[in-house]
């Protein structure tokens, strides 16, 4: 399946199995930290300025956190669920910094369905290239109404 395919996948909420999986990886970039800076107004010179940045209890510039935890969005939102599911909450609990250069992977597995509210929960996770956790987590989706009936 390419890329764009999984942007079209329709999948009923009965098809969906507990223990399904997907992931992503992503190599960070300065401009992708530029980038994401500037689309949502965060300046903080701990993403931006490598002097100021060395001075911090991380030694060094980082990635935005919610730039990192918005890699669960194309594997809940569209891989997993399909384009039926409404991604309707995340829980998000930052481990570990991630840096330019890095390569991390977000990992998305289905855990629970909630068969009267048609709901699907994911465990959600981003390691680094060293297999280190950086983001643990928990993402809910509702699935179209309807959907597999």
């Amino acid at each position: 399946m390419s890329e764009n395919d999984y942007f079209k996948l329709r999948r009923t909420y009965e098809e969906i199995e507990i223990g399904e999986t997907a992931s992503w990886s992503r190599k960070i970039t300065e401009e992708d930290i530029k980038a994401f800076a500037v689309l949502i107004g965060d300046k903080h010179p701990i993403h931006l300025d490598a002097e100021y940045a060395k001075g911090t209890m991380f030694g060094g510039r980082i990635a935005h956190g919610m730039y990192t935890a918005s890699f669960f969005t194309p594997l809940i939102a569209s891989r997993l669920s399909g384009i039926d599911g409404i991604y309707v909450s995340q829980e998000i609990k930052f481990i570990g910094p991630v840096r330019i250069g890095d390569v991390i992977t977000a990992h998305a597995i289905v855990t629970e369905k909630d068969e009267k509210k048609h709901r699907i929960t994911f465990s959600t996770t981003v390691t680094n290239q060293r297999g280190e956790l950086i983001i643990d987590g928990k993402g809910v989706v509702a699935m179209k109404p309807g959907s597999g009936e």
